[in-house]
Parts: C-alpha cells; structure tokens; sequence
C-alpha cells in the first residue's frame, strides 16, 4: 500500500513551499507529547508520515530515538539532510517495514487523517512494545476569525474529493472503538503563525490537496485567495499578517 494519491502528489509538486508557509509547532505542545508518551533517552519513537520532518525535528529534541517513516523519496532525502541523527525509513503507516514491538511511541504530525485508520492502527499495534502510545498532532486554523474562515473556504471547495478531512472525526471513532487502547486524551495550544501575504498564499497552494491540481486551477485558486485578503480590513494592504492557529495534541496508550 502506497501514500494517499493526493497526499503523494501534493508531497512531489510541494514540499518546500509548504515548509516555507507552515507554521512550526510550540515547545510546550512538544512537551506534553513527551511526558504523556515518555519519550527521551533509551526510548524509540516513530514519526508516521513524517515528510520532510516539520515535527521530527522536535522528536529529536526530547533526545529519544526517532525513526521517521516517509513514503515520498524527494521528502526523505530531504529529511535525511537535515536531520542526520534520525533514522529515514521508506513506508507507509499501513506498512512501516519495522519490527514487531520496535518502538515504545508513534507519532502523526498533520498526517494521520491521510492514512488508512484501520490497517495503520494494526500496524501501530505492530510497533509498539506492550505499553507503548500513540499521539496524533495538527496545526488547525482558528476559523471564528472570519478572513481565516473565507480563506478556508477557498481551500475547501478547491480540495479534491478524494482528499480526507480529519475535522469529520472518523479518525477518533475508529480509534475510541478499537480494543485494546485506552481513553483518547487532549490537550490545545495557541500556535500564531507571523506571515507574510506571499506565505498565506503559499500555504493554500502548497497543500496537499490544492499542489495536486493542475496549474488553471492553482492559478484560480491564488485569484480567489488574493480576493479574500484584499476584502477584509484585518489583511488588505498588508505584508505581514497573523494567521491564528491551535496545535490540537492527542494521544493514547495500549492497555494489553
């Protein structure tokens, strides 16, 4: 089983813009990671999907071993440049290529509503040693500002159907009703993001549903977003501008 066909395409045409527009995550989001999963010295955590390592470049801060599974060749090598303490392994979270009972965590950073839940969860299960967890991590856009919410709207209706949507929950519901794990707990962090007007409009374009269509289209989807900045009094005008994030951080433990 390969990466999502729109996940894998957007990662080809886009990775380095969608580094440049992202926003990173908060240390303190990190560090309620690492203490709900232990993470640090003389453990193994796997960062699933992991691209070109926005999250597994914090991983590697808790100073636990990080094995970074990435299934698009351009992103790992890339990861591989800039992190070389981490190990880069090719495949998905279906399909991991590790050991059975390998690591002690695994993490998703902005991936896991990509995956397969069922067949990446039985992988996951795979992994992790008797114990071990899982946490899932997503930067989201604070949609009660309504400039993010008419430039959200401009993502949704040009994001291909094929594309995924972890707002819709299914994700949490397969998780919640899979034996063998416990609660799903979370915790939220502000996560404002300074940018340029150049970067908000980058960010539309560099993900992974939109870096998949073709260039009429990405061309519209740029006029429609410049539209919504230059309609609304908080953007027009401006070169630097504020989008409001949360990092949403979730995770749960194996209980058998």
């Amino acid at each position: 089983m390969g990466a999502h066909e729109v996940a894998d395409t957007g990662s080809r045409r886009s990775d380095g813009a969608r580094e440049r527009a992202c926003p990173s995550y908060p240390l303190t989001a990190l560090a309620e990671l690492a203490d709900a999963l232990a993470l640090g010295a003389g453990r193994t955590v796997v960062d699933l999907g992991a691209g070109t390592g926005l999250f597994t470049r914090l991983l590697a801060l808790t100073g636990a071993r990080v094995v970074a599974v990435e299934p698009v060749a351009a992103s790992r090598g890339r990861l591989a440049d800039l992190l070389p303490s981490v190990t880069v392994a090719d495949g998905t979270a279906e399909h991991t290529g590790l050991a059975g009972g390998s690591a002690d965590a695994v993490v998703a950073a902005q991936a896991w509503h990509w995956f397969d839940t069922g067949a990446a969860l039985a992988e996951v299960e795979h992994v992790l040693a008797p114990g071990g967890g899982l946490g899932l991590v997503w930067n989201t856009c604070d949609e009660a500002v309504p400039w993010v919410r008419a430039y959200r709207d401009v993502l949704a209706r040009h994001t291909p159907p094929a594309s995924p949507d972890r707002h819709a929950g299914a994700w949490r519901e397969t998780l919640e009703a899979r034996p063998g794990w416990g609660p799903v707990r979370e915790r939220h962090f502000a996560n404002p993001h300074g940018v340029s007007r150049a970067a908000v409009i980058d960010r539309v374009l560099s993900s992974r549903g939109v870096s998949g269509l073709e260039e009429p289209d990405r061309a519209r989807v740029r006029r429609e977003v410049e539209d919504v900045l230059d309609g609304h009094p908080e953007t027009r005008g401006r070169d630097r501008l504020e989008l409001p994030y949360v990092t949403d951080v979730y995770w749960t433990v194996r209980i058998n």
